[in-house]
């Protein structure tokens, strides 16, 4: 199992620092780093900078919104910065949810599976430097009775495959993943409540005639090194409460329902009836602390590697890591910090 960093979204005012962390984590021998986009910084521009200040930790999308680019411009973009970074990018893809797919991006949140599947197969497509023609339902290339040609890359990235990951949450969507992608990006990931997740990334796997053998599994994972546990778990509950509570509409939130689906339900639906009345911290305070510490590194070292080697045996091979601590010295120490407690967990 290897280290891997998530530096989130940039532009929260903590950007000088993010760059030192990856920097760091560069110097430390993590895998990559990732980074996020919603509604404000874009991932591209991000991982460009990160790239350029950095020697050999990979650079990747957690994720590249769909329904922000199509899927040439997409390739484009993964294709130049495979060649900017000297082949060390790796593409995350995700549909995002209905709020900021239809409010944001004026893209309509229908058939997410369909249009996923045709979306990597034009990506895919494109970064061969073949010509794309493409006649799907979602996407039709070029585009009939009309003067568009069928073109193809002319960048050349410095892979021949760069890596395709999904952000996954669903059933139905795990099973896609396992069937198209290289590899998944999980959130809230609890080795005690994996196995039914990666049944349907197995299954999707089968189906396409593969093992998952290849197959990374790179979840990102809080971490807060301290003595005590129980108070390392409450600089989590602000982002546990925002995602379960927060994030999509009462009808439509998917990591409610992965909450629910992990045993949490009446909990699940408290944090998400406190967050919507607007009554933050009552839902922060409603996060189980069970559900935190399953899908978290807390504590110390010693109960880290504990949790390390639990992850690693439920089939993590690239476990990254979100220091949730409010100084730069300290989220640079919670990064040395878990190499020590891998090397201790013996899952290296």
């Amino acid at each position: 199992m290897r280290l891997g960093l998530n530096l989130g979204y940039w532009g929260a005012g903590n950007d000088a620092s993010n760059l030192a962390l990856a920097k760091h984590a560069d110097e430390l021998g993590y895998a990559v780093v990732w980074a996020a986009e919603a509604y404000g910084s874009d991932a591209p521009t991000v991982l460009a900078w990160i790239a350029a200040q950095t020697s050999r930790i990979d650079v990747g999308s957690a994720v590249l919104q769909i329904p922000a680019r199509t899927p040439a411009a997409t390739a484009m973009t993964a294709a130049t910065l495979d060649s900017l970074s000297g082949g060390r990018f790796r593409l995350g893809l995700g549909v995002s949810g209905p709020q900021v797919s239809e409010g944001w991006h004026g893209v309509r949140f229908a058939s997410p599976l369909g249009r996923t599947r045709e979306y990597v197969d034009i990506v895919r497509l494109a970064l061969r430097r073949e010509r794309v023609r493409y006649e799907g339902r979602h996407f039709q290339l070029p585009l009939p009775e009309g003067p568009g040609k069928a073109l193809a890359l002319t960048v050349h990235p410095v892979r021949d495959t760069i890596p395709t990951y999904l952000a996954a949450i669903g059933p139905r969507n795990l099973e896609l993943t396992g069937e198209i992608a290289d590899g998944w990006l999980p959130v809230f990931f609890s080795p005690a409540h994996a196995g039914e997740q990666l049944a349907h990334v197995r299954a999707g796997a089968e189906k396409a005639g593969r093992t998952l053998e290849s197959f990374d599994i790179a979840p990102t994972v809080p971490l807060v090194p301290g003595e005590d546990w129980k108070a390392c778990a409450d600089a989590v509950r602000g982002y546990a409460a925002l995602y379960v509570g927060g994030m999509g509409s009462r009808e439509q939130n998917f990591y409610n329902r992965l909450a629910c689906r992990m045993g949490f339900e009446e909990q699940a639906a408290e944090v998400q009836r406190r967050y919507l009345a607007k009554d933050y911290q009552g839902a922060m305070a409603a996060v189980p602390l069970e559900f935190i510490d399953a899908t978290s590194l807390l504590g110390p070292k010693e109960r880290i590697a504990e949790r390390m080697a639990a992850f690693a045996e439920a089939g993590v091979t690239t476990l990254t890591v979100a220091p949730y601590l409010p100084d730069p010295d300290g989220a640079a120490g919670a990064l040395r910090t878990a190499v020590a407690a891998l090397e201790l967990s013996g899952a290296a």
